[in-house]
């Protein structure tokens, strides 16, 4: 989907750059409403990667997993075939045992859409609430203090 190497800036969020291809587009060649759905899901993978704390490590050390609570979009304007988006990820708000982040798809011009992402940590197989690790804990809110400290 993307080729492009992530990144995460000193104030605390992640960028995760993706190309429209065709198959992400409708019939007139607007990116499908559901595909940012899928660029966001890339985009939260590879920041965690990036963060030092992939999900993968947490589901085989831990047996907790993220899960998609509660996800808002607004569509701010038509991305269409061929462009060049940045998926910006950053979290807002860290808990015991959930994170909400906010996802911009960008284009140079400014925001395609905005989401808005609880994800909760339960634990695998049973579906229950899971604390968050420490260490991912504290990652998560690192980042999101210097996302609040940029002002």
């Amino acid at each position: 989907m993307n080729g492009h190497p992530p990144s995460i800036s000193p104030d605390g969020r992640h960028r995760y750059a993706v190309r429209v291809y065709y198959e992400d587009t409708d019939a007139g060649g607007v990116v499908y409403h559901a595909t940012y759905l899928r660029f966001a899901e890339r985009a939260r993978t590879e920041a965690l990667r990036a963060a030092g704390i992939p999900h993968a490590e947490l589901v085989k050390r831990f047996a907790l997993m993220f899960v998609v609570r509660r996800v808002e979009v607004d569509y701010v304007h038509p991305a269409r075939l061929d462009d060049s988006l940045v998926v910006v990820t950053e979290p807002l708000v860290v808990g015991g045992a959930s994170v909400t982040l906010r996802q911009d798809v960008r284009r140079p011009e400014g925001s395609c859409a905005v989401l808005t992402v609880r994800l909760a940590c339960v634990r695998r197989g049973e579906g229950k609430l899971g604390r968050l690790p420490p260490l991912w804990r504290r990652v998560l809110s690192d980042m999101c203090a210097a996302a609040q400290d940029r002002g």
